[in-house]
């Protein structure tokens, strides 16, 4: 080997060696303000990752509608005390654009004579169902297995059900379930306080 590939081969083995010791010290790439870590994910069955939903805040589900304009409703009395309330009524306008509150995927479009119209939607981690009732009608295209992210239109806002001819509000209900429950089981917990902005416990 000559004296000048000797001094080509020394320079790039300086160089290399300069270049890992520069990603040994540089830190990590600095996040952009306002932006937020990933949310956790574990394997579910068939090893698909799944969005775990404890820690994540649900926005309030009718367009328009504050958090601060919320009232905590349960456990009012409804026919003539004869029952309670589980779930937290939001009163808006006919025809209010109902939103998800949280992602996961449409699980149950529904029609009864105490809810009306309603959707359940269920967490990807499938331990929350979100209940929306009373219903005017679904988004155009609306369908059970259809996925949905915070702020995708589900419906709007009516008076179905037994809500009252003219008593225009979403019924927003939240039931902690297991993964192997269905859509209609579960226990009811009081929604308010997480509409209110807390999280969603693990």
């Amino acid at each position: 080997m000559g004296r000048l590939s000797r001094i080509v081969l020394l320079v790039i083995a300086v160089l290399a060696a300069g270049w890992i010791a520069l990603l040994a010290v540089l830190p990590d790439a600095p996040r952009t303000a306002g932006t937020r870590a990933s949310p956790a994910v574990r394997p579910a069955a068939g090893g698909c990752p799944v969005q775990s939903t404890s820690g994540s805040r649900l926005i309030v589900p009718v367009a328009g509608v504050a958090r601060g304009a919320l009232a905590d409703s349960w456990g009012d009395p409804r026919e003539n005390g004869l029952r309670l309330h589980h779930g937290t009524d939001i009163a808006a306008p006919s025809g209010s654009q109902v939103l998800a509150a949280a992602p996961g995927t449409v699980e149950k479009l529904f029609t009864s004579a105490a809810g009306g119209t309603a959707v359940y939607v269920r967490s990807p981690d499938r331990r929350w169902t979100y209940y929306y009732a009373h219903l005017a009608g679904y988004a155009p295209g609306l369908h059970e297995g259809q996925g949905v992210t915070a702020g995708t239109l589900l419906g709007y806002v009516g008076d179905t059900g037994n809500a009252g001819a003219g008593n225009f509000h979403l019924h927003f209900g939240l039931t902690r379930t297991t993964p192997e429950q269905h859509w209609y089981e579960g226990e009811d917990v009081d929604p308010y306080r997480y509409l209110a902005g807390q999280p969603l416990p693990s």
